[in-house]
C-alpha cells in the first residue's frame, strides 16, 4: 500500500491502534532484525569451523546494532552545571544529535 493510499484509507484512530498493537505484539523493526539475526546465526553455526570458532554465534553477533552493552556497576550519572549542555548530552545519547537551541 502506498503512503497516499494509506493516508486516504486509514484514519488517525486506526493508526494509533496499530501503533499500540505493535508495542504489545512486538512488531518492531528491532524485533525483525532480531528474527533475521536468529536465522543468520543458525546458518553461520551450521557452517562454522568449530575448531576456529568454538563459541556459537548468536543473533547479536550478526546484527551489530542490536549489541547493547550493560552499564558498568559503578557508573555514576553525568551531571553538568550548564543546563543546555546537559540537554544536549541527553539528546546526543538518545537520538544521536544535539537539540536545536
Amino acid at each position: 500500500m502506498s503512503v497516499r493510499r494509506c493516508q486516504r484509507e486509514v484514519d488517525s484512530a486506526e493508526f494509533v491502534e496499530w501503533i499500540a498493537f505493535s508495542h504489545i505484539d512486538g512488531l518492531t523493526a528491532e524485533m525483525d532484525d532480531l528474527r533475521c539475526g536468529l536465522v543468520t546465526a543458525a546458518t553461520y553455526n551450521v557452517h562454522r569451523d568449530t575448531k576456529k570458532a568454538r563459541k556459537p554465534f548468536g543473533p547479536v553477533d550478526v546484527v551489530p546494532w542490536l549489541n547493547r552493552t550493560e552499564p558498568e556497576e559503578d557508573a555514576s550519572p553525568v551531571l553538568l552545571a550548564d543546563k543546555t549542555a546537559q540537554s544536549n548530552l541527553i539528546c546526543a545519547a538518545l537520538f544521536g544529535k544535539v537539540a536545536n537551541g
